[in-house]
């Protein structure tokens, strides 16, 4: 196998539309997020840990010219006329405030996009009013990656890392054996891109049986 070259770079993160790889996995997402469907002016997306609802809705913000939302700037937003992101929205939650703000975004023809990991039936929300407009909103989801995806998203990662893995026997080995979801992806290519770097190992099959 040839000598694998690995440089220790800062990995920045890509969020542009080229950089969305698009499956069956989460193309009705896609297709919702970027109004390549009817129009949705109220939106939900679900999906697991890393699976690219950030990233969809960053492209969603770019497009729709949204404001992020935070509730340090909860004041200034309610403020503004502006469609809103929020991303992970059970996070820190104030349920009274969210359901003010979805208020000001329907009376004001506003758009919004909330993502999650979990679904609206997985949380216990204490104010009924909230979950019932969070019920009216369009609802989308990320789905766990299939074989198209899983391979796309290691090419990527991969690379993203300056890792190169030449050998199709390695990489099949890796592919048959990986747990099938996003954040294992994300932490395996995480440890063979420390390992290989600490320890100036070549990328082989006794290395990733290390770390699968």
């Amino acid at each position: 196998m040839n000598q694998q070259k690995i440089f220790n770079f800062k990995i920045k993160q890509n969020f542009d539309s080229d950089d969305f790889y698009v499956s069956k996995s989460n193309e009705l997402a896609h297709k919702v997020l970027l109004n390549l469907t009817k129009p949705e002016k109220y939106i939900h997306l679900k999906g697991p840990l890393k699976s690219g609802k950030t990233h969809l809705g960053l492209l969603w913000k770019r497009l729709n010219n949204a404001i992020f939302f935070n509730y340090n700037d909860y004041d200034q937003i309610m403020s503004q006329k502006k469609n809103v992101f929020i991303d992970n929205f059970t996070n820190g939650i104030d349920e009274e405030k969210l359901f003010y703000l979805i208020n000001h975004c329907y009376n004001n023809n506003l758009k919004i996009l909330i993502t999650s990991e979990l679904s609206l039936l997985d949380y216990q929300f204490k104010l009924n009013d909230l979950l019932s407009r969070l019920k009216s909103f369009y609802f989308v989801e990320i789905l766990d990656p299939n074989d198209e995806l899983i391979i796309n998203l290691l090419v990527k990662l991969l690379y993203d890392r300056q890792i190169k893995i030449n050998n199709h026997e390695i990489f099949s080995f890796i592919f048959k054996r990986i747990n099938r979801t996003y954040l294992d992806i994300y932490n395996f290519v995480d440890k063979v891109d420390k390992l290989s770097l600490s320890q100036k190992r070549q990328i082989t099959i006794p290395l990733i049986k290390e770390l699968l």
